[in-house]
């Protein structure tokens, strides 16, 4: 039996204007604007829409704009009567997939990655931490230069494991400019320094994971209605307390997305959607394995090619 993911994207993906063409076309897409900004308290539905990109790209507002797009076009999507069996998000996407699975609802969601993108910017001095992606390299080998590095007293580590050959490491500055150099003395092709505003997923995130955990304590989280593959453990969950614990760990640990797509292969999976603007998690996909199919749903257009897609598949 075929089995479909919904699948959400992370940091990176969020363009000026995303969303816009659904909202002025569906009210009910509009909505989802219009919650966001009431519950933020910030015309957020403005920022998202015209920008400006810089400002958009400030972690604290890169976070609950790209989930509550990404909300909105999985609702007008979802209209078409196709749902998924298992969900999973890249980093911050792994929220918009518990609102999605029901464990979040849509305006606590929404409040919980503003404080995550507040207690994550605040985590290090700005200018300390950095990340970059090292390519063509395989982690075994990786993991060694960052443990070599790290044990010298610049802290770095695998951050976001996202497809063969491609992997994101973070830490301190000084740490991750000496293991991109390593790195390619191991063997790696290049090393890409990223223009993100922190060391996520490290280590050095710890203090962000002990305020955020004060925040989802205050959250009515419930058990997900569709498994969701966990980021740290590319495992599916669905229990509240293990969901809310997974989350805190995701702040200072790798995001296992290579290892969350195979699992969901393993699963079953044949077919993946992902929902919010860009294609970036689609293309990792294929990275990982050309048979499966994927589809991006960002705007009326492509979702009608999916839906269409999909009948003939059942025809």
């Amino acid at each position: 039996m075929n089995k479909i993911a919904f699948v959400f994207p992370g940091q990176g993906s969020q363009t000026v204007g995303m969303g816009k063409e659904l909202a002025d076309k569906h009210s009910e897409v509009m909505d989802y604007f219009r919650r966001a900004d009431e519950k933020l308290n910030i015309p957020l539905s403005n920022l998202i829409f015209e920008g400006p990109k810089e400002e958009l790209t400030i972690t604290f507002n890169t976070q609950p704009a790209l989930l509550t797009t990404s909300i909105a076009i999985l609702d007008y999507f979802q209209k078409s009567g196709v749902s998924a069996d298992y969900v999973a998000g890249h980093s911050l996407g792994e929220y918009t997939a518990l609102v999605a699975a029901g464990t979040l609802s849509f305006e606590e969601g929404v409040y919980a990655v503003r404080k995550r993108g507040e207690f994550m910017e605040n985590a290090v001095p700005n200018g300390e931490g950095s990340m970059a992606a090292v390519l063509g390299l395989d982690r075994d080998r990786l993991y060694e230069v960052t443990n070599e590095v790290s044990e010298s007293g610049n802290p770095v580590s695998l951050a976001n494991l996202n497809c063969p050959g491609q992997i994101v490491i973070s830490g301190s500055r000084k740490g991750v400019e000496i293991a991109g150099v390593k790195a390619k003395e191991a063997g790696a092709k290049r090393a890409l320094p990223l223009d993100v505003s922190g060391p996520f997923h490290s280590a050095l995130m710890k203090p962000a994971a002990d305020q955020l955990r004060e925040v989802l304590d205050g959250l009515e989280m419930k058990d997900a209605q569709v498994p969701v593959i966990a980021n740290v453990t590319a495992e599916p969950i669905t229990s509240a307390s293990e969901i809310k614990d997974k989350l805190i760990e995701q702040l200072y640990s790798p995001v296992l997305w290579e290892d969350s797509v195979r699992k969901m292969i393993d699963l079953g999976v044949d077919t993946f959607i992902e929902i919010g603007p860009g294609k970036v998690l689609s293309g990792l996909i294929k990275k990982i394995d050309k048979s499966v199919t994927t589809f991006s749903v960002s705007d009326e257009e492509s979702a009608q090619t999916v839906i269409d897609a999909l009948k003939e598949e059942k025809v």
